[in-house]
C-alpha cells in the first residue's frame, strides 16, 4: 500500500495522495464486486490502474487509450452516433489540456468561424492552460468546414478543434 502512494505522488497532476486513501480504495476494490478496476488519473493522461485480480491486487501504471466521445445506446437512433469526417477534410487538434476559446476576449469577433479561409500559422483559437493564454495555429491552409468545440469548453490533448478542406 505504501509503495502504491509513493507510485501516486509521483505522478504529474496527483497533488497529494495519502496511505490512508489508497487503503480506502483498496477497500473500496475488497467491498464491492462489480467494481474491477479504478483508474487515477494525472495531467496529460498520466496514472494509475487498480484492478482487481483473484489473489493480491496488482497495480499497473495506466496506458492513455482514446475513449469514445459518444456512446450509443441500445435502441437509439444510428444518426446519434458522431459523424465520421469526410475524408478530404483535415484535422486541427488541441496540442495540450485546457480551455478552449475562439475569441481573444469575451465580445470579440471570432478568430475563425466556419467558411473561413486559414493559412499555415494563422490564430484560428486560444486554449488556456494553467492561467496562460496559448495561441494555437493552423497547421494547414484551407477553409474551416467545422467548429467542433463550444465557446469556453475544456478541451483534452489530441482533441478535434476544427476540420478544415485544404481543397476548398
Amino acid at each position: 500500500m505504501k509503495q502504491l502512494a509513493e507510485l501516486l505522488q509521483n505522478v504529474p497532476g496527483i497533488r497529494s495522495i495519502e496511505l490512508k486513501d489508497v487503503k480506502g480504495l483498496a477497500q473500496l476494490l475488497r467491498e464491492a464486486p462489480e467494481i474491477g478496476s479504478i483508474e487515477i488519473k494525472g495531467w496529460f493522461g498520466t496514472g494509475v490502474v487498480i484492478t482487481r485480480t483473484s489473489a493480491a491486487p496488482s497495480y499497473a501504471p495506466a496506458v492513455a487509450v482514446p475513449l469514445p466521445a459518444v456512446v450509443q445506446q441500445a435502441g437509439a437512433p444510428a444518426e446519434a452516433a458522431p459523424r465520421a469526417a469526410a475524408p478530404m477534410l483535415k484535422e486541427i487538434k488541441s496540442p495540450m489540456v485546457g480551455t478552449w476559446y475562439k475569441a481573444p476576449e469575451p465580445g470579440a469577433e471570432s478568430y475563425v468561424k466556419v467558411g473561413s479561409r486559414v493559412t499555415a500559422g494563422q490564430t484560428v483559437c486560444i486554449i488556456e492552460a494553467m492561467k496562460i493564454m496559448n495561441e494555437i495555429e493552423a497547421e494547414i491552409t484551407g477553409v474551416i468546414r467545422e467548429v467542433c468545440v463550444e465557446d469556453a469548453q475544456p478541451v483534452e490533448f489530441g482533441q478535434v478543434l476544427f476540420r478544415v478542406d485544404p481543397h476548398g
